[in-house]
């Protein structure tokens, strides 16, 4: 076939084709993507007032008092939006007290100790549903760690106090945020997820301080997820988190999870084993406890609900079965590090408000007691009226 005639059958299908082409309508039932730029902006309020039964305390003039005060555990403004489908973003600014944001040493402390700012989430959104099953994603900047963010959700009382994971020592808590970048599957059919992301390492309230990086990793299994209603609230959770101090001194935590949700209750049990070696010189400490709580419901016509919550912490800072320091045991040279214990009971009741829409109100009154066995720590105990706005 000559050149003259390819360049004329081409413009006549072409010229057939225009006309069709045009009259193309999306297949019915179809919705396209809305990208029209957004921006929402919500609160999350933490009001309280808390009083301390043990231990008692002196003020200035010498009365022995038990101590209590008004506070705010958080205030949030949270800024979330979109740019297009493809791309979100969130910013929230965090409350704390400003000892919160210093290495004091003991028994120093701040002379007004005001509330301050700071940011506890900045990161962009690149949302993945084009290409993979809906709700995966990949974020970059300030953002959620795989464990703690996610187990508030099944846990609705953190603003009664922070996860068993938050609450340990300090060398070995893991915190809600990082900054760093991170990708998130959901596995076909709802039968789980999971979360891995690489992070300073540092935490939210700090910068990085070396070249070392933390790997975070959370992997969720919903085995009955076609199975009856009340089987589909079984999870299976795996969480892994390793760092490093300085160099090779590992900071490691390893944990396992089974959460079970249902109308009428929420129920969670936790396993933890950690490593941390903070300095060449120092010896490597392993760490372990568990954790488990339950929140039985009763649900009314109106959306409302009057809950309980029943939790129970135990930890062991130390494994080892050396002896434990003259500065923390009671009887130095016989106590031994593996039998120290902090134990944590929570019990409370709350009445969580009907709404319409995302808005969470609820007020609770909880005992919170920690006890220290074979620890020279005196046991603290307070009663605490909580207060939740989240809109």
């Amino acid at each position: 076939m000559s050149l003259r005639r390819i360049v004329t059958a081409f413009f006549l299908i072409s010229a057939a084709a225009g006309p069709a082409a045009a009259q193309v309508t999306p297949a019915a039932g179809y919705t396209p993507p809305d990208d029209t730029p957004s921006i929402r902006v919500g609160i999350t309020l933490f009001p309280l007032y808390t009083y301390q039964t043990t231990p008692e305390a002196t003020d200035a003039d010498g009365n022995t008092i038990n101590r209590s005060s008004f506070d705010v555990a958080r205030a949030y403004i949270n800024i979330t939006g979109q740019i297009s489908h493809l791309i979100s973003f969130r910013i929230t600014p965090d409350i704390t007290r400003e000892s919160a944001l210093l290495s004091l040493p003991a028994g120093a402390t701040v002379s007004n100790d005001s509330l301050v700012y700071r940011i506890k989430y900045a990161y962009a959104q690149f949302n993945l549903d084009d290409w993979m099953t809906k709700g995966s994603w990949a974020r970059i900047g300030i953002q959620q760690t795989p464990w703690v963010d996610f187990d508030e959700g099944i846990y609705r009382y953190r603003f009664q106090g922070t996860t068993f994971a938050e609450r340990l020592p300090l060398l070995t808590t893991m915190t809600s945020a990082d900054a760093g970048a991170s990708f998130h599957y959901n596995l076909p059919s709802n039968y789980g997820d999971f979360h891995v992301g690489v992070y300073n390492g540092e935490n939210y309230q700090r910068v990085e301080l070396n070249n070392d990086k933390a790997f975070e990793f959370r992997g969720t299994v919903r085995p009955f997820a076609k199975q009856k209603p009340v089987l589909r609230g079984i999870r299976a959770h795996l969480v892994y988190y390793n760092d490093a101090y300085v160099g090779s001194d590992i900071r490691e935590r390893v944990m396992g999870n089974l959460t079970f949700e249902h109308p009428y209750i929420n129920a969670e049990f936790d396993y933890l084993k950690a490593k941390d070696k903070t300095l060449a010189t120092t010896p490597e400490v392993d760490s372990q406890g568990w954790a488990f709580w339950a929140t039985p419901r009763k649900p009314f016509a109106n959306g409302g609900s009057l809950e309980a919550l029943i939790r129970y912490d135990h930890f062991i800072p130390n494994t080892a079965t050396t002896s434990a320091p003259a500065a923390t045991a009671p009887a130095p040279g016989v106590t031994l590090l593996s039998q120290q214990e902090q134990n944590r009971w929570i019990y409370g009741v709350a009445y969580w408000f009907p709404h319409q829409g995302a808005v969470t109100t609820a007020i609770m009154l909880d005992y919170d007691g920690q006890q220290f066995n074979n620890i020279i720590t005196a046991p603290v105990h307070a009663v605490t009226l909580h207060g939740l706005i989240n809109f």
